[in-house]
């Protein structure tokens, strides 16, 4: 066998789980992208506003999404746990967004609908690393593995297969990308 068929087979259930929330990133940052310049350039609210506001809507659309596309195969802790969590870990990705946005506006005293769109995207792009790592950490838990997991695993098979989903294969015992504490 390939090294890379090797590769593709061990960390396939995460380049899935990566296409997903990628393409969920994608359309949030969609979201952001018209909402936000609709704000800023068309009715000349301020940059941080603009953001701010966008990404709480963009946040609404891809909470729903990765909870019940991206990560469905985690546990479900809660939907009130989960939410305030989503919605913490991504004022802190606001921040980071800002933070490049600021840089950009005050430090570089660059302005206008380049300059804003620029700070946007990268912002955006660094903040996003922040997010898919702590919404695995803290907001979609893992399965447990336990002696009770079994019955939930089993469950979760019928569940994916009545709904007709595909799903790449997952070995049992497959590490995830997780840090160690």
């Amino acid at each position: 066998m390939s090294l890379l068929a090797h590769l593709y087979r061990r960390f396939a259930h995460i380049v899935y789980e990566l296409a997903k929330f990628g393409s969920i990133g994608a359309i949030s940052f969609l979201i952001t992208l018209g909402i936000g310049n609709g704000l800023h350039v068309g009715l000349h609210v301020g940059e941080l506003t603009s953001t701010g506001i966008a990404t709480v809507i963009a946040a609404t659309f891809a909470y729903v999404a990765n909870r019940y596309w991206t990560f469905r195969h985690r546990d479900q802790s809660g939907l009130g746990r989960e939410y305030v969590l989503f919605f913490a870990l991504n004022g802190v990705g606001l921040v980071i967004t800002w933070l490049f946005q600021g840089a950009v506006k005050f430090g570089l005293e660059m302005r206008g609908p380049v300059a804003y769109n620029v700070s946007l995207v990268i912002g955006t792009a660094a903040a996003t690393l922040f997010r898919y790592w702590s919404y695995k950490r803290w907001v979609f838990l893992p399965t447990a593995d336990g002696p009770d997991a079994g019955a939930a695993a089993a469950d979760g098979a019928a569940a994916t297969a009545s709904s007709g989903a595909l799903e790449p294969p997952r070995p049992q015992g497959q590490a995830e990308f997780t840090s160690i504490t």
